[in-house]
């Protein structure tokens, strides 16, 4: 009895720091991080860790908080288009979500076998480097500003000591964690995304002065435009996290 109440406070404290963090990001620019012009959103990544490490339903309760968290800036600090997030379909339902995809990816992907999960590993790694080279070179060549082209080095440089790192840490449940990184930033991408499109279309468009009939293309090019780097990041970010913390257990 003891040994599983001490069990649950563990849980408990786990939830309240990585929801206490997301929110943090959530509510300051700390939850961005520039990847070539774009911005890539991390807030949802304390929802993937605590799903991996601790189990879906503390993944859904940290989801939770950055879901309730979401609300509270669209009241706070509105914008044009915060009235969508005050709908929990839209600020709650997707984040929950993240914590549960997340965990079953990682068991899934588990069962792998491991000739074929070190091949697409691989294959994982190249196309991460190669998408943040092409965004180094283009902003190199391009109108970039300095600082978004040094960070994009810097993220190229992260990826292979991180690559190697996991590696060498998770040996092979590396997979795992970057299949369950990825999962879990394409639930949060798609189901925002598409409860905005299912509920909110044609006002949304209205609100940001676009024509209603193109909103389903504008809202597709958001998902492509932003999820590919928020997916890259989270696939960094969690796996030296998950490395350093099996490392530490």
């Amino acid at each position: 009895m003891l040994r599983s109440e001490r069990f649950n406070i563990k849980k408990i404290a786990i939830v309240g720091i990585l929801g206490g963090i997301s929110a943090v990001l959530g509510l300051t620019p700390l939850g961005f991080i520039p990847v070539g012009p774009t911005r890539a959103t991390i807030m949802h990544i304390p929802v993937i860790i605590g799903a991996i490490m601790e189990g879906p339903v503390v993944g859904a309760l940290v989801g939770l908080i950055f879901g309730l968290s979401s609300i509270f800036q669209a009241i706070m600090s509105p914008t044009p288009v915060s009235f969508v997030f005050l709908n929990p379909l839209v600020s709650i339902l997707p984040r929950v979500l993240i914590g549960i995809v997340s965990y079953y990816v990682y068991e899934l992907f588990k069962k792998m076998e491991k000739k074929a999960s070190k091949t697409i590993l691989l294959l994982i790694w190249i196309f991460v480097l190669c998408y943040l080279i092409f965004t180094f070179a283009t902003g190199i060549m391009g109108e970039a500003k300095i600082w978004e082209s040094i960070f994009s080095f810097i993220l190229i440089v992260l990826t292979f000591l991180v690559g190697y790192y996991s590696n060498k840490k998770l040996q092979n449940n590396a997979i795992e964690v970057v299949a369950s990184a990825a999962a879990g930033t394409l639930t949060n991408t798609l189901g925002v995304l598409s409860f905005i499109y299912l509920l909110y279309g044609q006002d949304y468009a209205l609100k940001l002065g676009l024509d209603p009939d193109k909103v389903g293309k504008f809202i597709l090019g958001i998902g492509i435009t932003n999820g590919i780097p928020e997916i890259i990041v989270a696939i960094i970010i969690v796996t030296s996290v998950v490395a350093s913390l099996e490392k530490r257990a």
